[in-house]
């Protein structure tokens, strides 16, 4: 059996943006709680984003080294939440909170990759961002070359992606998940409905080119 792609879109900052996303096929929607973003919303707000979504759709919050006081706020806002880091948090600090949570490797030529899957063995998935100054996503593309083979944990492809590249980045990484935020907007935090109607259908299409994967971790 081919493997479905999740598609997660994230920097959503609008009801409308949500609903439509979870129309486009999404399978999760991301919130960014880092106050240095462009896409900033705090928890109270993304809690009232969040509470639109169906079952199944899963909510993601993304901080950047935050103080365990936001991450409560968050949690208080939308239980459900998935956490996604992407400061200098340790693996303790991620494990902290005692839930499930992505961690964001920052891709640049000295990464040792397998090692830091390795260091956050718990996390649910790697997310996999090019390295830009500064904290979150940066709407960049890096090098897909560097993703060594073997990674002891499910990928998630981030950075830069669109409509046009999701195929070609699913079929070189086979990604468990796809992660796109600029790529679907029409202005920063603002989304444009036929570009994410658009973006998920590429990723269906890359899984009918895709076939099956010879191992996937847990799966």
């Amino acid at each position: 059996m081919n493997h479905r792609t999740r598609i997660k879109i994230c920097g959503l900052t609008r009801e409308a943006d949500v609903d439509a996303a979870v129309l486009a096929g999404a399978d999760a929607i991301g919130f960014v709680l880092y106050a240095g973003s462009a896409r900033y919303i705090a928890a109270q707000r993304m809690g009232e984003l969040a509470a639109r979504l169906p079952p199944f759709v899963t909510p993601v919050g993304l901080f950047v080294n935050a103080a365990d006081s936001d991450i409560a706020a968050a949690f208080a806002a939308a239980p459900q939440l998935v956490l996604q880091f992407h400061g200098d948090e340790s693996a303790a600090a991620c494990r902290h909170h005692g839930r499930p949570y992505l961690r964001a490797a920052r891709m640049s030529a000295g990464i040792d990759l397998l090692k830091f899957a390795t260091q956050f063995s718990d996390a649910q998935a790697i997310l996999l961002d090019a390295h830009v100054e500064g904290f979150g996503g940066g709407g960049k593309v890096f090098d897909w070359s560097l993703i060594p083979s073997g990674v002891p944990r499910p990928l998630v492809l981030s950075g830069g992606l669109h409509a046009k590249n999701v195929i070609p980045g699913i079929l070189q990484v086979r990604p468990w998940a796809v992660d796109v935020s600029s790529g679907v907007e029409s202005a920063k935090g603002i989304k444009d409905a036929e570009a994410m109607r658009r973006f998920c259908d590429a990723v269906r299409e890359a899984d009918a080119l895709r076939g099956p994967d010879p191992a996937l971790p847990n799966t």
